[in-house]
């Protein structure tokens, strides 16, 4: 097996989900009367809420506005929907591909086609790239935080579980695919707002119902570029 820049001492099979983190997204935004197209940045704010900063051509400055989790979550849904594209790759159909930059994975349908769906990646110091193949499968898998991943987070005031079962409360969502020798994972997750952004530590994570869509189309020994 072919391995990529696999970084040392990463949590790689869970999520974090404490606190709140945001996204980034180009969205239009209507201001003064005016329709415009804006670059838009979410914030982190603790609890629940999050800021959105937009720059208004009208005023030529930065505006601000609160957002919360439910209303970026429903921002994901549109901007990153399930959809079948054309595609040309190389790749076998059946493999995946995980486009990290623009945040998509694509399943290889035949014909020069594909499956997309939106992705959240690896953050700042937590990317990855390489090649792999699935080699298991697990539907609403349970949660072991690796040990560096809680003595991490310790440091930072949060305590993590040892050991969470699998369920709607867990990070890993819905269904899991099991990345080689690794402790990656591509995973659900029930932090909808999360997707598009790089929040992660390391995991690929998609909202519930497109990794249930993916897991039922993914076979186990399946090819998994990540670039």
């Amino acid at each position: 097996m072919t391995h990529g820049l696999f970084r040392p001492g990463l949590c790689r099979s869970g999520v974090r989900r404490l606190g709140v983190w945001a996204m980034a997204a180009m969205v239009c935004v209507a201001s003064a009367g005016l329709v415009a197209g804006l670059t838009v940045g979410l914030t982190a704010m603790p609890a629940q809420a999050m800021t959105e900063r937009y720059f208004d051509p009208t005023t030529r400055s930065w505006q601000t506005y609160r957002i919360t989790p439910e209303a970026a979550g429903k921002v994901v849904r549109q901007k990153y929907k399930r959809t079948s594209v054309r595609y040309r790759t190389e790749k076998a159909p059946g493999s995946i591909i995980v486009d990290t930059r623009d945040r998509y994975l694509y399943y290889v349908l035949p014909g020069n086609k594909a499956v997309r769906y939106g992705i959240g990646v690896g953050r700042e110091g937590f990317e990855w790239k390489g090649v792999e193949k699935v080699t298991r499968k697990a539907k609403w898998p349970s949660w072991t935080p690796p040990q560096e991943m809680i003595v991490r987070e310790r440091k930072k005031g949060r305590n993590l579980p040892r050991f969470m079962p699998g369920g709607p409360n867990n990070p890993m969502g819905a269904r899991a695919l099991y990345l080689g020798a690794t402790e990656y994972r591509i995973h659900g997750t029930n932090e909808d707002w999360s997707i598009g952004r790089a929040v992660s530590s390391g995991c690929i994570r998609m909202l519930n119902e497109d990794v249930e869509d993916l897991y039922s189309r993914v076979r186990v020994g399946a090819l998994v570029t990540v670039k």
